[in-house]
């Protein structure tokens, strides 16, 4: 479940970072836009990027962000995902979060899906 704090956070503008892990065991990071949907964490990505294809093999994630209105208030999520979507509900979703960022619906030009996070923990501001 997610707290109040945590999708205040998460209701904003962060860029999040997401860590996977690769085939080989190394760590592979990148950015990207964060939203919610219900109780998990929302992302989307293209269907056959690397992080989907990581997150397809080993569920397992880190997410580090900091609120857009506060840059210097760490939030550190781990957990792992538990569901994709793909189609029309995707495209809702990809939607509401790219109306978020940049005011209006995500370009058609590319498939998108969306990898539903279940936080196991997290951490906002130092402590």
């Amino acid at each position: 479940m997610l707290d109040d704090d945590l999708r205040r956070v998460l209701g904003g503008t962060p860029i999040a970072h997401l860590a996977t892990v690769l085939p080989d065991g190394a760590p592979h990071s990148v950015p990207v836009w964060i939203g919610t949907h219900g109780d998990h964490i929302a992302i989307l990505t293209g269907p056959d990027s690397r992080k989907a294809r990581n997150l397809r093999r080993d569920p397992r994630v880190a997410l580090s962000l900091t609120p857009a209105d506060n840059p210097f208030q760490p939030v550190i999520v781990r957990g792992r995902v538990v569901e994709w979507i793909e189609g029309d509900a995707a495209w809702e979703i990809v939607d509401r979060i790219s109306t978020k960022y940049i005011g209006g619906p995500y370009s058609r030009e590319r498939q998108r899906v969306v990898a539903l996070i279940e936080p196991d923990r997290h951490s906002i501001g130092m402590g």
